[in-house]
């Protein structure tokens, strides 16, 4: 990428994908118009990742509350979601990414977590980007869940290590993300890997998802590139 080093490129991004209803409501669409715009922001974003030599490429797609919404939006997401797994999987399969799911895929049914399951088995030997999505994922119960995973497997208390601990999350294996992106303006993590961001660069933008393009990817990449990353330590 032109101006950064390869040096201080995020070795994984995490992006919440804010702001498909309010692209909608701006334009006098329908809130689904927004989510399928916002499936191609996803693709470019994959791209992105692609060209600036990311790793690893976290999109929030579902969150746990998502389930609150109204029946007929679950309903459109979810088939954006089958859509997607029939349709746009043979390209990322083709440029090399593989694809990994975090969250409870059991709560969208046995036939999306089986297509789930083989999407993960047929890219499993791709190395160029890994890409993980989340879905029906919560930061505060997979916290939980990896505390019950550590109760379970007999771990003395005092043997709990962070390691130990991030090992029995939904992202063990994974790691952590170096910057976290929120676009639509708001700046809130709202539950999301709310254990693995703690030492994450954050870039807040005002631009919705749908709009978020690749000259956008640039410029978190380039922003992340001027901080000073000090992990809890003090200047020297």
């Amino acid at each position: 990428m032109e101006g950064v080093s390869p040096h201080i490129i995020p070795r994984h991004i995490a992006i919440i994908m804010d702001g498909n209803g309010r692209w909608a409501a701006s334009r006098g669409l329908p809130r689904v118009a927004g989510h399928r715009e916002g499936a191609k922001a996803v693709r470019r974003a994959i791209q992105g990742a692609i060209d600036h030599g990311v790793r690893w490429l976290t999109l929030f797609a579902f969150s746990s509350e998502n389930w609150q919404r109204p029946e007929s939006e679950i309903a459109d997401l979810t088939g954006l979601l089958k859509h997607y797994l029939r349709y746009e999987l043979g390209e990322l399969h083709e440029n090399g990414v593989r694809l990994r799911v975090i969250g409870e895929r059991s709560r969208f049914g046995a036939a999306i977590a089986d297509e789930l399951a083989a999407a993960e088995a047929r890219t499993a030997e791709n190395d160029r980007l890994n890409l993980v999505i989340a879905l029906s994922y919560g930061g505060r119960a997979d916290i939980v869940a990896a505390a019950r995973r550590a109760l379970a497997d007999g771990i003395a208390p005092e043997a709990l290590t962070e390691e130990a601990f991030a090992g029995r999350l939904a992202t063990a294996g994974i790691p952590d993300p170096d910057l976290l992106i929120r676009t639509s303006g708001e700046e809130r993590i709202s539950n999301f890997l709310l254990w693995q961001v703690a030492y994450a660069e954050l870039f807040f933008t005002d631009v919705l998802w749908p709009d978020f393009d690749g000259i956008h990817f640039t410029r978190a990449v380039q922003e992340f590139a001027t901080r000073e990353r000090r992990f809890g330590a003090r200047p020297g």
